[in-house]
């Protein structure tokens, strides 16, 4: 009984974690509504885009944050794989539905970027994430490349963990960055995707 009232503490702990829009805070404190600017969205790459990529790193950095001090605390405190699974999702869920604007959210790149670090460590995420910046540098399209690093998570999970129940994990992962790219698969498709200036 304790143990479920922990849990549930840290489910609602861990999304409210989740919710915090760093990206509208940061710019707010700058004079800029983020979401009437640009794309409208909350998230470091328009944040970014809008007010240069020191500020877009930064705002980056704390959505990062939200994904991997939860997993690191979820894997201290808890044994069974669905809990731990299920509080490193909840931030996800907090950072693109949250209560503070309405449930109208970012992407999540950055905040599930946090959970494969906190699951494969430190040094294999800063692997990724040099692959990743590489990839962005020549592509100059960063939805394109996180469609293609989305696809690669369930592979990740399935290599390291060999669990059908982190695989599934990986999928639901996957499957959210797709579906909050769905804008950006449509200018893709139609060519009218608007390249990253580096």
């Amino acid at each position: 009984m304790e143990n479920t009232f922990i849990f549930i503490i840290m489910v609602l702990f861990a999304y409210l974690i989740g919710s915090i829009p760093f990206g509208f805070l940061v710019a707010k404190a700058r004079g800029v509504d983020i979401k009437q600017v640009g794309s409208g969205n909350i998230g470091a790459t328009n944040v970014a885009r809008n007010l240069g990529w020191k500020i877009g790193a930064f705002v980056g950095v704390l959505d990062f944050l939200k994904g991997y001090l939860p997993v690191l605390l979820a894997r201290e405190i808890f044994t069974q794989n669905w809990q731990i699974l299920l509080l490193s999702l909840i931030p996800v869920i907090g950072h693109i539905f949250p209560v503070w604007l309405q449930f109208k959210g970012g992407k999540a790149v950055a905040t599930i970027f946090g959970i494969l670090a906190g699951f494969f460590g430190i040094t294999y995420f800063l692997i990724f994430l040099l692959l990743w910046i590489l990839a962005v540098w020549q592509v100059k399209l960063m939805s394109l490349v996180n469609l293609v690093a989305a696809l690669l998570i369930p592979i990740a999970f399935w290599l390291k963990f060999n669990d059908l129940i982190f695989i599934l994990f990986g999928l639901i992962l996957c499957v959210i960055i797709w579906w909050r790219h769905s804008e950006n698969i449509k200018r893709l498709l139609a060519g009218k995707e608007n390249p990253i200036k580096l």
